[in-house]
C-alpha cells in the first residue's frame, strides 16, 4: 500500500474523460471545509505548470478566495454602495456612478473580475473614442475602475488588477484662457446692470470656485476682520431613491424602445434623445416619492486647505455692505414667501442661486462685454491667479489666495502674458549688451602735409 502524501501536497491524475486534473489543496474554507482547486488540461505538463503556478500563489499568500467571483457590474454596484461611499464626497460619488452606469457597465460589465483581460479594457477605450468622448473622460473612466480593482486585489478576489496593465489615452491639458485686466474690467462693468453684481466681483476679483461663491453664508463672513470663511459650498446632486424597490418605483417611466427618428418628448434636450431604460433599470430617482439626497445641497469643501479664510479687498467691503441692505430690503418686501437660507448670493425669494443658471448667465455676460467664449473656471479663478502674478504677488502668496495644496497646482491656474515676457527680455537684453552712447559731432585736425601722407604711404607698400 502506497504511504499517505503529505498535507498541502497536490495531485495530478488522467480522467476518464481524457483530460488530465489536478487538485491543488489551498488551505480551509470560511465553513471550515478544506479549499481544494482545480485545474485541467489536455496534456499532463500542461496541468502541472497551471498546478506550480496555483501552488506559487498559495504559497506568497496571493491566492485568489474560493468561490465564485461576480461580474464586473456586481462588484462595481458592491465597491460604490458599500466602499467608495464611506471616503468619496457626494459629488464625486455621483459622477462615479455616472460613469460607472453610462460606461463601465455597458463596455465590460458581463465579464467575471477574474476574467477580465487588457484587451477587454483597450476596447472599451477605443470605442469611447470613436463615440465622441474627450480622452480625458476615458481616463476618469479607467481610474475609476483601475480602483475598483485595486479593492478587489487587496481582498484577494483576483490575482493582479488588469487596470495597470492598460496604458489609457494621453491627455492633452487644456490650455487656460483667462480674462486680461481689460477684459475683466469690461466683464465687471457689464454685470454692474445685474443684482447678482457682487456674485461676479467676489468670483472674478478673489478667484472663488462656482459652488464655493453660491453656497456662502453670512455667518462665515467676516466685514470687520475683512475675511470670507469658505465652509461650505453649493452643488447640484443626483437623487437616490428611498424605497424598497427603484425598478418597480420607476415603472411608469421605464421605456424600452429607442425613440424614433421625429422623437417630439425630447425634442429641447440638449444631448438628444437619452438612452432606452435595462431591463432591471433603478433609475428615475427624482420621481420617487421617498427620494433623498439630490437637488441643491450644501456640502464641505472637498480638502481642509479650501476651507481657509480668504482676505476682502477693502475696496469690496462698501459693496457688500451695500448688497446686503439691499438684500434685507428683499426680505422685508417678500414677507412670508422668504425662504431664509442666509446665503450672501440668493434669488429674490431668498433661496440660493441655482449653478446652472449662474453658467447661463456668465455666458451672458461674455457677450454683453464682447470678450470670446471661455469657461467659468477661465473667468474666475485663472483669472485671478494670472492678474496677482503680473500685480507682482509671489506664487506662495497666490497659492494661500487660491488655496492650494501644492505650488505645482497653483502654476498651472497661472498664465504668462506676452508683454510681460518682452518687458522681461528686454531687462534682460539691457543688461548684458548696455545701450551704445549717443553720438556726438566730432571735428579732427592734422598737423600732416601732403608730403609727409605720400611717404607714410610708400612705406607701407
Amino acid at each position: 500500500m502506497s504511504p499517505r502524501k503529505p498535507n498541502m501536497e497536490s495531485s495530478v491524475y488522467l480522467g476518464s474523460d481524457g483530460w488530465w486534473h489536478g487538485r491543488v489543496t489551498m488551505g480551509v474554507k470560511n465553513d471550515g471545509g478544506p479549499d481544494r482547486r482545480h485545474r485541467r488540461a489536455r496534456t499532463e505538463p500542461e496541468v502541472r505548470r497551471k498546478v506550480k503556478a496555483l501552488e506559487k500563489l498559495r504559497d506568497e499568500g496571493r491566492a485568489p478566495k474560493a468561490g465564485r467571483k461576480p461580474t464586473v457590474a456586481a462588484w462595481m454596484n458592491t465597491y460604490l454602495t458599500d466602499i467608495a461611499s464611506l471616503k468619496l464626497k457626494p459629488r464625486s460619488l455621483d459622477d462615479y456612478w455616472s460613469k460607472t452606469r453610462n460606461d463601465i457597465i455597458p463596455g465590460v460589465g458581463q465579464h467575471r473580475i477574474d476574467k477580465l483581460a487588457p484587451e477587454h479594457l483597450e476596447r472599451m477605450y477605443r470605442a469611447m473614442l470613436n463615440e465622441g468622448h474627450a480622452p480625458s473622460h476615458v481616463v476618469k473612466v479607467h481610474r475609476i475602475l483601475s480602483r475598483a480593482l485595486k479593492i478587489a486585489h487587496r481582498r484577494r478576489m483576483i490575482v493582479e488588477n488588469v487596470a495597470t496593465l492598460v496604458d489609457p489615452p494621453t491627455v492633452d491639458e487644456t490650455e487656460a484662457n483667462p480674462f486680461t485686466i481689460e477684459e475683466g474690467k469690461a466683464f465687471l462693468e457689464a454685470a454692474t446692470r445685474r443684482p447678482t453684481f457682487m456674485r461676479w466681483v467676489v468670483g472674478v476679483g478673489m478667484g472663488f470656485r462656482q459652488g464655493e461663491t453660491l453656497g456662502l453664508r453670512w455667518a462665515y463672513v467676516d466685514l470687520e476682520g475683512e475675511l470670507f470663511h469658505p465652509r461650505w459650498q453649493l452643488q447640484r446632486l443626483t437623487w437616490r431613491h428611498g424605497c424598497r424597490d427603484p425598478h418597480a418605483c420607476g415603472a411608469r417611466l421605464h421605456r424600452f424602445e429607442p425613440c424614433p427618428a421625429d422623437c417630439a418628448t425630447h425634442k429641447g434636450y440638449k444631448r438628444g434623445c437619452p438612452e432606452p431604460c435595462g431591463k432591471t433599470c433603478d433609475r428615475h430617482a427624482s420621481a420617487c416619492p421617498e427620494r433623498k439626497g439630490g437637488g441643491l445641497v450644501f456640502t464641505r469643501p472637498k480638502t481642509k486647505k479650501s476651507s481657509n479664510p480668504v482676505p476682502i479687498p477693502p475696496p469690496f467691503i462698501p459693496f457688500l455692505l451695500a448688497h446686503k441692505a439691499q438684500q434685507t430690503a428683499a426680505r422685508e418686501a417678500a414677507g412670508e414667501g422668504w425662504e431664509e437660507h442666509d446665503v450672501v448670493f440668493s434669488r429674490p425669494d431668498g433661496r440660493p442661486l441655482d449653478p446652472r443658471a449662474d453658467w447661463e448667465e456668465f455666458k451672458e455676460l461674455l457677450a454683453e462685454a464682447g470678450i470670446g467664449d471661455r469657461r467659468l473656471y477661465d473667468g474666475s479663478r485663472h483669472t485671478a491667479g494670472t492678474i496677482l502674478n503680473e500685480l507682482g504677488v509671489d506664487m506662495p502668496t497666490i497659492m494661500e489666495i487660491l488655496r492650494h495644496t501644492q505650488i505645482s497646482q497653483t502654476r498651472r491656474y497661472v498664465k504668462g502674458r506676452s508683454h510681460l515676457s518682452k518687458d522681461a527680455m528686454r531687462r534682460m537684453g539691457d543688461t548684458f549688451m548696455p545701450a551704445p552712447e549717443p553720438a556726438t559731432e566730432t571735428r579732427t585736425e592734422t598737423t600732416d602735409s601732403k608730403t609727409a601722407r605720400a611717404r607714410r604711404r610708400r612705406r607701407v607698400r
